[in-house]
């Protein structure tokens, strides 16, 4: 059997704002995008994860949907978004697009009607509760901040809300509800959409008799118990995968918020989703090769046979890893982007590049709360204040808080809004865009954006490296080293995350003979034995006719 289009894929997520301004009023379109299609082909990329595109008052940069079957104005029509699909299939690239089925915006017609009175019939479509005690039905907080109970005046009852209060939890208990998503979902599919990301997918049941969660002894921080991963939940996923696999080749990915890999394989596998994200592997604030190791060999005893896991460091959620991992050292900062791309594009997975981390992006850091946008952020500022901090101190908390570090513009050029766009952005540009620029780095052959390139190029050649089991998985001091097969075919990466030089029997690892086909460090000779791995050095090799046993050695 053909293997589906996924397991192999290189996956390319677009800040839908932040890519390319097509119409000049500094925000990122489809049109602008159909106009990077070229170069993302170029890349080698051959998945595309849209951010949330649809109609939306922007609370949470379009994560509050107010129409789920409409192409936000800001981005174009429909027919741009039709071109941008055509165009983007025409140079074999697939798209899937974020979908958001855990709540809606305060905004969308169904809450304006489910508000409107307890007895309109769209009241049971979102969750409403009584008071206790004049106030909220239990403790719960919001995942920004706050609580996530608001009283609706009109009404006299509580709504939930996990997020903002702008963005309203749905009732999945309500077999209304989950028909009217299934007819969303089929909507894009009959568009041509490949499939979907579904967003915080595991918030979709909280626990029918509403308790109180309970507080960590230590930090003080509330546990979120009751409000995510509750019973139910593996039903509805299937129910919904089951809709979207009926198309042949729709690929379903999701964002479940655990770190828990015991409560992630949960949700993918035969009958749910295909893959889900493990934050758990590229999350860490400063580098470490201990975690990152525990982490690899946590996912590969997790997964069944049949499951996958994904790969990335870097999205729309996190600051990019190169900032955090590079400890403001520009030489340490560039070769770690290297062995991480070198890891996240050949480790076994499903790889998830973020826009601009082929470029070496780094973090944007808001001066003023002025220069801030995320709601999560902004949250964070207004509870400090109210809670007697100072502006500055409530800056810190702010920025603590904000995902704006890596949402910044696209940096195509040394421009003055790097071709993003001709006028100014809608947020800040990030540091050092005259220099970290897909123009100026073409031109470098020892750039980070040339290595992403040869890296991908050479997943796409090898069975081994797109596919396959370890061999070996091991880390040697600051070395981390596997061995993959697949097809008859047997790959070595070395990653060199340490200061010293370090020997590696090449020949001892593999199987049979053996080429040395990339590096991260230009004046590698890779035909010595034993191979000696320079400092913060990636290294890979071939060998083909492998007869290697199928044995982890972790």
């Amino acid at each position: 059997m053909e293997a589906p289009w996924w397991k192999s894929a290189v996956f390319y997520e677009i800040y839908m704002p932040s890519f390319c301004d097509g119409n000049g009023d500094g925000i990122g379109d489809f049109a602008g995008m159909a106009s990077k299609l070229d170069e993302l082909a170029e890349l080698g990329v051959n998945g595309i994860w849209l951010t949330p595109f649809y109609p939306s008052p922007k609370v949470d940069n379009g994560y509050d949907i107010a129409d789920y079957t409409a192409i936000d104005p800001v981005y174009g029509t429909m027919e741009d978004f039709e071109a941008f699909l055509r165009e983007a299939h025409a140079r074999d690239i697939r798209v899937i697009a974020d979908l958001v089925l855990n709540h809606t915006s305060s905004e969308h017609p169904w809450f304006r009607e489910s508000r409107s009175s307890r007895s309109n019939p769209k009241r049971d479509w979102y969750i409403w509760k009584d008071p206790v005690n004049g106030g909220p039905p239990n403790n719960w907080e919001s995942f920004f901040g706050g609580p996530a109970w608001e009283f609706d005046e009109a009404t006299r009852q509580y709504y939930y809300h996990a997020f903002a209060k702008e963005q309203v939890d749905l009732n999945w208990t309500n077999p209304e509800v989950r028909a009217a998503m299934k007819g969303v979902m089929d909507f894009w599919l009959d568009r041509g959409i490949d499939g979907f990301r579904l967003d915080v997918i595991n918030f979709l049941k909280v626990s029918g008799t509403f308790p109180d969660n309970p507080y960590d002894a230590e930090t003080g921080e509330q546990q979120h118990v009751h409000d995510k991963d509750q019973e139910g939940i593996l039903d509805a996923i299937a129910e919904l995968s089951a809709h979207a696999h009926a198309r042949k080749g729709t690929f379903m990915v999701g964002e479940v918020g655990s770190e828990d890999m015991d409560v992630l394989r949960r949700y993918s596998g035969t009958g749910l989703l295909d893959v889900v994200f493990n934050f758990n592997l590229g999350s860490q604030e400063t580098f470490s090769l201990e975690r990152l190791y525990g982490e690899l060999k946590k996912m590969e005893a997790a997964h069944a046979p049949g499951q996958l896991p994904t790969l990335f460091f870097s999205s729309h959620d996190m600051p990019r890893h190169i900032s955090r991992f590079g400890e403001g050292d520009p030489v340490l900062e560039e070769r770690r982007a290297k062995l991480i791309s070198a890891l996240t594009l050949t480790a076994k997975g499903v790889p998830f590049l973020y826009y601009g981390e082929e470029i070496g992006m780094r973090d944007f850091v808001a001066e003023t709360i002025e220069e801030m946008r995320d709601v999560q952020g902004l949250t964070a500022y207004r509870l400090a204040l109210a809670e007697g901090l100072d502006p500055e101190e409530a800056l810190e908390k702010a920025l603590a808080k904000s995902r704006d570090k890596s949402r910044t513009p696209m940096q195509w050029t040394d421009e003055t809004y790097g071709g993003f766009s001709d006028a100014a952005p809608w947020i800040g540009m990030g540091p050092r865009h005259d220099v970290l620029n897909v123009r100026t780095q073409r031109r470098d052959p020892d750039s980070i954006y040339q290595f992403y390139r040869q890296l991908i190029a050479l997943r796409h050649r090898h069975p081994s490296l797109h596919g396959g089991d370890y061999g070996r998985l091991e880390r040697q001091g600051e070395v981390l080293l596997y061995v993959k097969r697949a097809a008859g075919e047997e790959a070595l990466v070395a990653l060199n995350f340490g200061t010293e030089p370090f020997a590696l029997p090449v020949g001892r690892l593999l199987s049979g003979p053996f080429r040395f086909v990339l590096s991260s460090r230009r004046e590698t000779d890779g035909a010595h034995e034993p191979f000696l791995l320079g400092p913060q050095e990636a290294a890979i090799w071939i060998s083909e006719n492998s007869s290697v046993k199928e044995t982890c050695h972790t």
